[in-house]
């Protein structure tokens, strides 16, 4: 029988079979050598994937890498405590679902109740009888494979929407958290608003204007969403980036936790129908184009990196082109041709 080796900062050989594997994935967890050998040996031969750890940092990056079904835990270790790795399991959305089975040798209520106030759901006292610990991983897994099995399926369907050009996140509303995005997601949300959308990567946040829209967004307790979802839109250049609440997912505590589908829609092809439809330049087409939106010549130059002057002359010779005197009559008739081409076009 192959005694467990202790856990390194070096990634386990196996790291990515355990995903995929048909048994359940334990780690234990404990500063004593001795003591991990015997339960890894009773847990092998019982049919488990057993991974160990030997500190709080090692039990860490050990759940973080294999996000094994349940974590055996040790409750006193030198540095980090077992108390303080269940509240940092806890923390992290990634491993916040696990179940954590104290082991301790303390049996004074006090500790009892730390074990489960820093999120265990049970415990076996020291020295560790097997089969009765056996027993107690019996009762713990059928509702971690639930919780597993759920959160691959909400994945697979949120994954799904980034085929089809939705991205989607999952946010707490009370302070803009991150709890789960979609690769698509992360894109938009750094393309349109840069480090701000990871300001924090250990705990990532709604950019600010996004949070504020979701805290003014979000329905009366109980009270079920508009048959028009809110929305919110950030625009860059022609390409505009859309949030609307979807539902909610999560506890109505501090407002829930909400899946927001996110939504990116150009105007490229707008501008380029305005340019064949009146003849028009590239440049002139993008003019008349923020014309339309109700942007003033200074603001067209911002966007545009061009001055006030150089939008003064486009528009003159867009003027003559469409046969009108004034940005209102332009506007007006490039708004008819884009809503004969392009119905869902948004003025």
């Amino acid at each position: 029988m192959n005694h467990p080796a202790t856990a390194s900062a070096t990634p386990h050989p196996d790291d990515e079979l355990l995903g995929r594997a048909d048994n359940d994935v334990l780690l234990i967890v404990d500063d004593m050598p001795d003591n991990l050998a015997v339960l890894h040996d009773a847990l092998d031969e019982s049919g488990y994937t057993v991974l160990v750890a030997t500190s709080g940092d090692q039990a860490l990056q050990r759940a973080g890498q294999a996000r094994p079904d349940i974590v055996l835990l040790d409750a006193m270790m030198p540095g980090m405590d077992g108390f303080e790795v269940a509240r940092r399991l806890k923390a992290d959305p990634a491993t916040t679902t696990i179940p954590i089975i104290f082991m301790t040798g303390l049996t004074e209520t006090e500790h009892l109740v730390a074990g489960l106030e820093a999120g265990g759901v049970d415990y076996v006292t020291k020295p560790v009888k097997a089969r009765e610990l056996i027993a107690r991983i019996g009762v713990h897994l059928g509702g971690a494979r639930r919780a597993r099995h759920q959160a691959s399926q909400s994945r697979q369907a949120r994954n799904a929407l980034d085929a089809f050009g939705y991205a989607s996140v999952t946010a707490r509303a009370n302070d803009g958290r991150l709890l789960w995005t979609t690769p698509l997601a992360r894109d938009l949300l750094q393309r349109y608003f840069g480090a701000d959308a990871a300001a924090d990567a250990l705990a990532p946040t709604l950019p600010e204007p996004v949070a504020q829209w979701l805290r003014r967004s979000l329905p009366e307790a109980g009270a079920p969403l508009p048959a028009d979802p809110p929305r919110y839109a950030a625009d860059q250049g022609a390409r505009r980036l859309s949030f609307t609440l979807h539902q909610q997912v999560g506890d109505s505590e501090g407002g829930g936790d909400w899946l927001l589908v996110m939504r990116e829609v150009s105007d490229a092809a707008v501008i380029e129908s305005l340019a064949q439809a009146f003849r028009l330049t590239a440049r002139e087409a993008e003019v008349l184009y923020w014309v339309v939106k109700g942007k003033i010549n200074r603001d067209i130059g911002d966007i545009l990196g061009a001055s006030p002057a150089t939008v003064k002359k486009h528009l003159e010779r867009i003027f003559a082109k469409l046969g009108v005197e004034t940005r209102t009559a332009a506007a007006g008739m490039a708004l008819g041709r884009i809503r004969q081409l392009h119905p869902q076009f948004e003025g």
